[in-house]
């Protein structure tokens, strides 16, 4: 296995440790501790000079780090570390990098918001919020010596979308750190990484994981930046369990042809929802005539499972209508096999304001759509019929 393999190979392949009874994929090692042969052998891993196993709440397991080469080979980083969930991940990064200011660009996950707005200035470490129509703020700010930039793209809930690569550059002329939380795109469809961002973020909870049955994060990136998370992760406690890897390497064996049948069936769905009288809008990057979809189509190959449709009307309509679909269940959640339906104003993005949602364009009638693996007319349907 090489990482001049494709995309969809390296998906089964990476990482796999050839196990001495025959398994074509890495066991479950349970294990909390790992005995070695001497005291010597002990402490060349202790102090790096050899790689070995040596504690699981290190992350120091056989099916931990099987699952880290595999996520790395993903976004085609040099390094990856897995996590206990994305909001993990996210926490171990800011808490690493962030002493010095961090930049949210756009929309986030609300428990992203709250960690940022709430929690972290507790710690004395200060978020900078922009909208992505106050770009031309950036650069002031990066002036400023903030070290970390982060945004999502597509974002959620309403699927904003960033140039990574015209944003790299001006991270990088001020010497900050940018992070591209990837989860909405998957690394079928987007790289991060290629584009010049230094580190990827997952909740691989999402697409990665892909049957809503584990919880886990993921970053990737080069060693040089992983490592001094590395400390904050393992003192922390956020290390997955060795089988939320297992699950994880399992559900990654077949990300790429599931995310490929997401995309297809969430592009006609919303063309169909486009033209509904019940629909106002439609926020989807793979339609001409959203807002992004040129820098969307440049650096994307497909356009992902995620759509967000807005109904005539205010949040009760929206809800009637959430209410009454039958196949398509309601839940907080995404990227599963399933296909889910919430609206931002009652889960994700529930604990901001009114006002704050307001300035996100976060409307009351916005429903957010997870497209799974269901029959893409069967789905059309159920929506027509809810919408009625």
């Amino acid at each position: 296995m090489t990482d001049k393999h494709k995309l969809d190979t390296r998906c089964v392949h990476s990482g796999e440790l050839k196990d001495p009874q025959g398994s074509p994929h890495t066991p479950t090692y349970n294990s909390t501790t790992f005995a070695f042969d001497s005291t010597a052998a002990l402490l060349d891993v202790v102090e790096g000079r050899s790689e070995g196993n040596l504690y699981t709440r290190y992350g120091m397991n056989p099916t931990i780090r099987s699952l880290e080469a595999k996520l790395a080979s993903l976004e085609g980083a040099e390094s990856a570390m897995a996590f206990s969930s994305g909001m993990a991940a996210e926490a171990a990064l800011f808490l690493s990098h962030g002493r010095d200011g961090i930049i949210c660009i756009g929309d986030a996950y609300g428990g992203t918001l709250e960690l940022l707005s709430e929690q972290l200035p507790l710690l004395g470490i200060n978020t900078h919020f922009l909208l992505g129509s106050e770009l031309t703020q950036l650069d002031s700010l990066l002036s400023q010596g903030k070290r970390l930039v982060f945004f999502e793209t597509p974002s959620n809930p309403t699927l904003e979308v960033f140039d990574i690569a015209a944003i790299a550059e001006q991270a990088h002329r001020h010497d900050a750190i940018l992070a591209i939380d990837n989860t909405f795109a998957t690394p079928i469809n987007q790289h991060p990484l290629s584009l010049g961002a230094d580190i990827a973020v997952h909740s691989a909870t999402k697409y990665l994981g892909g049957h809503s049955d584990i919880t886990a994060g993921a970053l990737m990136g080069n060693k040089k930046l992983l490592n001094p998370i590395s400390g904050w992760r393992k003192n922390l406690g956020q290390v997955p369990a060795p089988e939320t890897a297992t699950l994880l390497a399992r559900s990654i064996r077949t990300l790429a042809v599931r995310v490929r049948q997401q995309n297809e069936s969430a592009l006609a769905i919303a063309k169909a929802m486009q033209s509904h009288p019940q629909v106002n809008r439609v926020l989807y990057p793979g339609l001409e005539s959203f807002t992004g979809h040129a820098i969307a189509a440049k650096q994307m190959s497909g356009f992902g499972g995620m759509l967000t449709i807005e109904t005539v009307g205010d949040g009760t309509t929206a809800t009637e209508v959430v209410d009454r679909l039958k196949l398509i269940t309601i839940a907080a959640s995404l990227g599963g096999v399933e296909s889910l339906a919430t609206q931002p104003i009652t889960t994700t993005h529930h604990s901001l304001s009114a006002q704050e949602r307001s300035r996100r364009g976060i409307t009351d009638g916005m429903i957010r759509l997870s497209i799974g693996l269901e029959d893409t007319q069967d789905l059309i349907d159920d929506l027509t019929q809810a919408l009625q």
